[in-house]
């Protein structure tokens, strides 16, 4: 196991998070691909995204199925610009690769916003870490993991 994915791995049994990290057979670097390997509809998949607000990391976990309006975000947190961030500012905020940003395990605690449209989907899907591992939780849960906030993000 990557050792991203067993720090996640025991972020989550620490958490009392009820779902297991699962090895998937190929990368899944997008939520459209993620989808297409588990077998479920691309908005069930919680896509970990960085931004850069006010040049401090913000964690946006949104459907699959959504683009993230950064203008929106930004009157939502009070920031004067949100943008994307490059693939170090990503690593450095939390320690995982693009297309692997997991929800948890980062090592410091980041601002997150939830995306309230994944409370549609029973079973929601997040990056473990890298790009082959997934687990499977739901949107309480991901809310209560993360501190996260609810926030319409489209």
């Amino acid at each position: 196991m990557h050792p991203n994915t067993a720090n996640v791995a025991a972020r989550l049994r620490e958490l009392g998070a009820t779902g297991e990290v699962r090895e998937l057979p190929a990368a899944a670097p997008t939520a459209v691909a993620a989808a297409a390997l588990l077998g479920c509809e691309v908005g069930a998949i919680a896509n970990s995204l960085i931004f850069a607000a006010d040049g401090e990391p913000l964690l946006v976990l949104t459907s699959g199925a959504h683009r993230v309006d950064t203008a929106k975000v930004a009157a939502l947190i009070g920031a004067a610009k949100v943008k994307r961030a490059d693939p170090d500012f990503v690593r450095a905020a939390t320690g995982h690769p693009i297309g692997g940003v997991a929800p948890i395990g980062h090592p410091r605690p980041v601002r997150t916003l939830v995306d309230k449209w994944l409370a549609e989907h029973e079973v929601v899907w997040a990056a473990a870490g890298h790009p082959h591992t997934i687990f499977p939780t739901s949107y309480d849960e991901l809310v209560r993991i993360t501190g996260g906030t609810p926030a319409e993000v489209e």
